[in-house]
């Protein structure tokens, strides 16, 4: 379990983000297009994977244009955002404001997709909710970089995200 705040008040993950140097875990996400998609179907590639409370709020937001900013000269990188937004209102967001070089993905039929990753927040007003982390994968999936944000309204530190992706 880890330890974060929301607000400067202390709240609870389920478990701890997978290690630097350990294999992700496998995963079944849901897509904008609402196909099921797993870990799998980016085989070969680096991965980014954004994990937060919601796209509808303003770091969510501003973090996804961030990555997707990233990934338009990086073809060689794929960026996953992960929420438990529906996908109808994350496909919304991304259309809205023309984020095509960003996959939308949500838990919403994957529960254990949180808890598998350690982010699952247990306690509080977002209890229920992924706490906001991100990891870098390389092409065989190992964990390259990997970032719990301490305080949930606060933005990752995407210098250290974009440097392990090379």
């Amino acid at each position: 379990m880890a330890t974060i705040t929301l607000h400067d008040n202390e709240i609870h993950t389920s478990g701890d983000l997978p290690k630097v140097g350990s294999k992700a875990p496998d995963f079944t996400l849901t897509n904008s297009d609402l196909n099921d998609v797993s870990l799998g179907d980016w085989v070969g590639k680096k991965k980014l994977v954004s994990i937060f409370p919601s796209i509808d709020t303003p770091v969510c937001a501003l973090s996804t244009r961030k990555f997707n900013e990233y990934a338009r000269e990086h073809d060689d990188t794929v960026m996953l955002m992960v929420s438990a937004d529906l996908p109808f209102a994350q496909k919304r967001f991304c259309g809205a404001d023309d984020l095509e070089n960003v996959v939308s993905l949500s838990t919403m039929r994957s529960p254990d997709f949180a808890g598998n990753y350690g982010v699952l927040i247990e306690d509080g007003p977002l209890a229920g909710l992924c706490a906001r982390a991100v990891l870098v994968l390389d092409e065989n999936d190992t964990v390259v970089h990997a970032e719990l944000v301490p305080e949930i309204g606060q933005e990752p530190n995407y210098d250290a995200a974009l440097k392990a992706l090379g």
